[in-house]
């Protein structure tokens, strides 16, 4: 399953597991839809191998539940608080812009 998650996470330059009734998997993909960020999103309870992809992605966050992760340039940056900090610090456009998310 891991290699799954990271051919997964590679597949766009962000990518966000999600579920489809988590308002903070709402949250973060509308801020990067509002940040005009084309992301895949793969909503794990929608899939018939999800449950073993979160588990996965849990053990890579180190938290439970593990939604939304957020991958950009392939790289896990993390859930809701570690993307939410840094666009409140000013570097989540510059990693999006590095990663060729956006070109603003």
């Amino acid at each position: 399953m891991a290699e799954r998650v990271s051919r997964l996470s590679t597949e766009k330059a962000v990518v966000i597991f999600t579920t489809s009734q988590c308002p903070m998997c709402h949250t973060v993909s509308s801020l990067f839809s509002e940040l005009g960020v084309c992301a895949a999103v793969h909503e794990l309870d929608k899939d018939p191998r999800g449950r073993e992809m979160e588990r996965e992605l849990a053990r890579r966050l180190g938290r439970v539940p593990p939604v939304p992760a957020v991958f950009i340039g392939g790289k896990l940056v993390g859930s809701t608080d570690r993307v939410m900090s840094l666009h409140l610090a000013g570097n989540l456009v510059p990693m999006l812009k590095g990663a060729g998310a956006i070109w603003l």
